[in-house]
C-alpha cells in the first residue's frame, strides 16, 4: 500500500496542471458543504442565542373557556405560594385609550399588570419606580411609561411626578421604562406608545377589562428550571378546567428555539444535499480523467504484469490514485473554507456574527471525499487490473 501511495504521488505530480484541473471539482464541492453548513451553524447559534435572551425563562398562559372556574388575582398568588417550582406569577391584560397631557394627545396602549410582571418580562427601568403591591391593592392612579409615550405625549422623558389623562382619569406618572434588547416585550413595544397600571385600576378604567384573568405569565422559581414549572402548571390548569387541554394555551419561547432548530435542520439537510450533489460531480471528473490514465499507461500496466504484478496490485495502484487525487482535493477545499469563513467573520464583526469551521461538517467531508475516491475510482482501476498482458503490451494508443 505504501508503494501504491509514493506511485499515486509520483503520477499525480508528473501531470500537475491536470491534476490540479481535476481536483477543482472536489475542491469547490468541498467549499460548498462546508462553507454553506457553517455559515448556517453560525447564523442560528447568533440567532437562537439572541432569542434565548427575550424572555425565554418564562411561561405564558392564555385562558380561552374557564369552565365556571375563572382565575383570579388571590389564585395566582396561591398558587405562587403553595407551590416550590412556580416562581413569580404575572397577569396582564391589555386595552386602549386615549392619552393627554396639555394640549396633545394620542392613542395608547394600556397594560393592566401585577407588579411581578416587570421581573418576569425582564424590564429594566430608565428612572422611577415600578408598580407596587400596594398600588395593586388600592388600584392606585399611578402609571409607568415607556420612552416613546414620554418623548411623544408629554415631550420629554424625565416626567415622573407629571400627570397624563387616560380616557379623562388622571394618573401619576411614578417611573419611565428604559430600552432593553433582551426583553421580548420591550422589544415589540419600543416604537408604541404605552403605558403600564396596576391591574386592579385597568379594571376601573376600562369596561372591556373584567376581574377574570385570561392571560399570565410564570417565571421559574429559583433553582428549578422552566420544565419543572411546566409541568406543575399544566397539572393546575388540567385539575382546574376539568381536564379539558382546549380549555388554555400554554407556552414557552422555547417554542421559537424549537422552531429556529427545526428550520435549521432542513436548510442544513437542503445545503448539504446540494453540495454533495457538487462532490458527485467532481467524483465523475475523477473518474473520467483516470479512465484517461489508465488507457495512456496501457503498455506500463502489460510491463508490470509481465514481470509478475499481481491484479490486485495494479488495482491499488490506480484506485489510490484515485483516493489521494480525493483526499488532496479536500484538504485543498476545508483550507479554502477555513479562509472564507475567517473573510466572512471579520466582515461582518460589527454585526456580533462568528462564523467558524464546524467540525463535524469537516468530517463529513473527508469521509464523503474518500468514498467518492473509491467508488468512483474503482472501475478504473478493475478496468486496468483486467487488462491481459499480452494485450497491454501490444497496445499502440
Amino acid at each position: 500500500m505504501i508503494q501504491s501511495f509514493k506511485m499515486a504521488l509520483r503520477s499525480i505530480s508528473g501531470n500537475r496542471m491536470r491534476a490540479a484541473l481535476t481536483m477543482l471539482g472536489i475542491i469547490i464541492g468541498v467549499m460548498a458543504l462546508v462553507v454553506l453548513v457553517s455559515l448556517v451553524n453560525g447564523a442560528t447559534s447568533s440567532v437562537t442565542d439572541a432569542v434565548s435572551g427575550l424572555g425565554s425563562s418564562m411561561l405564558t398562559v392564555t385562558v380561552s373557556d374557564s369552565k365556571g372556574k375563572p382565575l383570579d388575582l388571590a389564585t395566582l398568588s396561591d398558587w405562587e405560594e403553595q407551590y416550590g417550582e412556580l416562581g413569580p406569577i404575572a397577569a396582564s391584560t391589555a386595552a386602549t385609550a386615549v392619552g393627554k397631557y396639555g394640549g396633545s394627545n394620542a392613542t395608547m396602549t394600556l397594560y393592566g399588570v401585577t407588579p411581578a410582571y416587570f421581573q418576569v418580562e425582564g424590564l429594566t427601568m430608565s428612572m422611577g419606580r415600578w408598580l407596587r403591591s400596594a398600588d395593586l391593592d388600592n388600584g392606585s392612579y399611578v402609571c409607568v411609561v415607556n420612552e416613546t409615550a414620554a418623548e411623544e405625549l408629554v415631550g420629554y422623558t424625565d416626567c415622573v411626578g407629571e400627570e397624563i389623562s387616560l380616557n379623562g382619569v388622571k394618573y401619576t406618572v411614578v417611573g419611565v421604562l428604559g430600552n432593553n434588547d433582551d426583553s421580548l416585550t420591550a422589544v415589540f413595544t419600543s416604537n408604541s406608545k404605552v403605558a403600564y397600571i396596576p391591574y386592579t385600576s385597568l379594571i376601573r378604567l376600562s369596561d372591556s377589562v373584567s376581574r377574570e384573568i385570561g392571560s399570565f405569565s410564570v417565571g421559574a422559581a429559583e433553582g428549578r428550571t422552566l420544565e419543572d414549572a411546566e409541568t406543575r402548571m399544566q397539572e393546575l390548569l388540567m385539575e382546574r378546567f376539568d381536564g379539558d387541554e382546549d380549555a388554555f394555551d400554554l407556552s414557552s419561547q422555547n417554542v421559537l428555539e424549537d422552531a429556529m432548530s427545526s428550520i435549521t435542520s432542513v436548510l442544513t439537510i437542503l445545503l448539504g444535499g446540494i453540495a454533495a450533489i457538487s462532490l458527485i460531480v467532481g467524483g465523475i471528473g475523477i473518474m473520467n480523467i483516470m479512465l484517461v490514465t489508465v488507457t495512456e499507461r496501457t503498455r506500463e500496466i502489460g510491463i508490470r504484469k509481465a514481470i509478475g504484478a499481481s491484479r490486485g496490485s495494479i488495482l491499488m495502484q490506480f484506485l489510490m490514485e484515485a483516493v489521494v487525487l480525493c483526499m488532496l482535493g479536500c484538504a485543498l477545499g476545508i483550507f479554502c473554507s477555513w479562509s472564507i469563513l475567517r473573510l466572512v467573520s471579520a466582515a461582518v464583526s460589527g454585526l456580533s456574527l462568528r462564523f467558524e469551521l464546524n467540525g463535524g461538517v469537516v468530517w463529513v467531508s473527508v469521509i464523503f471525499c474518500f468514498m467518492i475516491g473509491v467508488i468512483f475510482g474503482l472501475y478504473p482501476a478493475n478496468k486496468a487490473a483486467k487488462m491481459k498482458p499480452i494485450d497491454a503490451l501490444h497496445y499502440g494508443g
